[in-house]
């Protein structure tokens, strides 16, 4: 009897440790999972750069282990279609689109991979989800647009600068821009201001739509243009030599000298972008039931520099942080 005993007890204890094996074996194995995202970006340049890495960091800091498979449009419509088919073609298991025309092409290139867009302005209105409380079918993410945005910038435009007439150079092609500008539209009205527009397709086109706004207008509002954005250094030149303010839409391009913005950090809505990629990734969400957010932060950064050259004195009652 005493050896029946025995013989039972070695066989469940050497059940126990085979068992342990196979859950360690196990958890190990899922924790080293390697995850294959594609990534999708209209252009270079800092503000979607810094999304980016808010997504990665977004990723790392919840221990998803990831491989990217990144491409990069260079500033091409025309090339996100083919980016797009890459990705699908690659298999991966989540997608990170990084502007509105890139969100666009992968959403109508795949409706069974999970999308999660960031730098997007107008979720709804690019027809990428049903609605920002429900976005429905395998894409959600975060936008680029606070909704007090635009309307503290016209504000501080004409109450502190005095500006009447704003100029505004933009890629009309981009849903993205032609939303911004027609939202800044509709507020001058009753604010007795006008827009003028100035109308680019390639970054190549943007110095000579710019200098054709001088002595139309006496101000600037550069929103989150992606083709402007990349030649942001010529609409500064033609501005800062022309003494008109120029608000921006970005920190990014305050620090570049822009004279302010009210924004947030492109960093923050990627890492918030990002967890939202984790709990899909995880299994805990899909992308219909994740609704998009918006930017959290809201302030009002400028450029000291570029206030000096435009000989404007910064008053304490701005409440203003200074870029670096």
């Amino acid at each position: 009897m005493k050896n029946g005993w025995k013989k039972m007890l070695a066989v469940i204890f050497s059940s126990t440790l085979i068992l342990a094996a196979c859950s360690d074996g196990g958890e190990k194995e899922a924790s080293s999972k390697k995850y294959k995202i594609g990534v999708t970006q209209i252009v270079e340049h800092p503000s979607l750069n810094a999304a980016f890495d808010g997504f990665k960091k977004a990723l790392e800091d919840a221990g998803i282990n990831a491989e990217y498979e990144v491409q990069n449009a260079q500033g091409d419509n025309s090339n996100n279609t083919t980016i797009a088919t890459n990705l699908v073609s690659a298999n991966v298991d989540l997608i990170f689109a990084n502007s509105t025309p890139s969100a666009q092409a992968v959403a109508s290139a795949t409706s069974e991979i999970p999308i999660v867009f960031t730098s997007v302005t107008d979720a709804v209105g690019a027809e990428l989800v049903d609605s920002m409380e429900k976005p429905g079918g395998n894409v959600t993410g975060t936008i680029d647009a606070h909704p007090d945005a635009i309307t503290n910038t016209m504000k501080f435009l004409k109450d502190e600068l005095g500006a009447k007439n704003v100029g505004m150079v933009f890629n009309s092609g981009e849903q993205n821009s032609r939303a911004q500008v027609d939202a800044v539209k509709e507020m001058l009205k009753d604010m007795n201001m006008s827009v003028v527009e100035a109308s680019v397709a390639t970054s190549a086109d943007v110095k000579q739509a710019t200098e054709s706004l001088i002595g139309k207008v006496d101000s600037m509002y550069i929103i989150t243009d992606n083709t402007v954005v990349s030649a942001l250094e010529s609409v500064i030149s033609v501005a800062n030599e022309n003494k008109i303010p120029m608000m921006v839409g970005e920190f990014d391009s305050v620090k570049r000298g822009g004279l302010a913005a009210y924004g947030f950090e492109y960093f923050d809505i990627g890492y918030e972008a990002g967890q939202m990629a984790v709990k899909i990734l995880k299994g805990e969400s899909k992308p219909a039931d994740l609704p998009v957010q918006i930017p959290q932060k809201l302030k009002l950064i400028m450029n000291k520099d570029t206030a000096s050259t435009l000989g404007l004195d910064v008053k304490d009652e701005w409440k203003a942080e200074f870029s670096e």
